[in-house]
C-alpha cells in the first residue's frame, strides 16, 4: 500500500486529501488508475485526470514526473498542481 497525498486543485478535483491504494507498477499507472476512480471536479470544472495531467509528483520525497517510474517499494506520492505566488 501506498498514501496519496493531494495538494490544492488536485485536493478539490480527487475530494480528499489523502488515501491509501495498492501500488501499481509506475507512476503513470498510478495517475491511470486515480484519473479513472475520482470523477469529481475542481470549482473551475477541471477532472482529476485533467489536474494530473499538469502536476509534479514527489516519490518518497524526492520530485519525479517520469511516468515509468516504478513505485514497487513506495510508501508516499505526493500530487502537486502548479502553485501560483511568488
Amino acid at each position: 500500500m501506498l498514501t496519496v497525498h493531494y495538494f490544492a486543485a488536485a485536493r478539490a478535483a480527487a475530494g480528499v486529501a489523502s488515501e491509501q491504494v495498492e501500488a501499481p507498477a509506475t507512476l503513470g499507472d498510478l495517475v491511470a488508475q486515480l484519473s479513472e476512480e475520482h470523477t469529481g471536479t475542481t470549482e473551475a470544472g477541471m477532472s482529476l485526470k485533467e489536474v494530473l495531467g499538469r502536476c509534479s509528483f514527489l516519490i518518497d520525497g524526492a520530485g519525479n514526473t517520469a511516468m515509468d517510474s516504478p513505485l514497487a517499494g513506495v510508501t508516499r506520492v505526493d500530487v502537486l498542481p502548479p502553485f501560483a505566488g511568488g
